[in-house]
């Protein structure tokens, strides 16, 4: 009598199928999510343009007697997902002079960041923080002023049509030199 049925052998060709079976279900299964992860980042992954220059006002809102004028800078704000138009970056001081250009100035004072002002009576400009004040030109006036350099200029272009085009930046506050933030 024979004791027991001999058990069959592994079958190879059942072995390789059902592992080509888990391998093909398991990247069916991952393809779509991974790709519908990458869409969803991509936006992420893409670089904004910027530090071009800004439309900030026409020539004839500027006192031609060289009277320095405070605007407010506007540009299209662009994160990863958004665009947001006429979002406030910063401002500038104009002047304009007699032979038609214009001198831009960043309103933040290079000692601390705070906003500067201008003193129409006294022809200069002010930081209340730290109580200096800086000339028409942007030079520092006193030389024990805390600020470590003068205000910040910026590239200004007039385009047809009278319109002033600002590359506004921010620099960085409390160093001597003009590092862009």
């Amino acid at each position: 009598m024979d004791p027991s049925p001999a058990s069959p052998p592994a079958d190879r060709r059942n072995f390789i199928t059902k592992a080509a079976a888990v391998v093909i279900g398991g990247i069916i299964t991952l393809i779509p999510p991974a790709a519908g992860l990458l869409v969803f980042l991509d936006p992420l992954r893409r670089k904004t343009a910027s530090g071009g220059p800004v439309l900030v006002t026409t020539l004839s809102s500027l006192p031609e007697d060289g009277e320095p004028r405070k605007f407010p800078v506007l540009a299209t704000r662009v994160d990863a997902w958004n665009r947001t138009p006429n979002v406030p970056i910063g401002a500038v001081y104009l002047q304009r002079f007699k032979d038609g250009t214009v001198r831009a100035l960043n309103v933040v004072c290079p000692h601390a960041g705070c906003f500067v002002e201008y003193r129409t009576g006294r022809n200069h400009y002010f930081c209340p923080c730290h109580n200096s004040s800086f000339g028409l030109d942007g030079k520092i006036q006193d030389p024990k002023s805390p600020s470590p350099r003068a205000l910040d200029d910026l590239k200004v272009e007039i385009r047809p049509g009278g319109e002033v085009w600002v590359t506004f930046q921010n620099f960085r506050a409390g160093v001597h030199e003009k590092i862009p933030a």
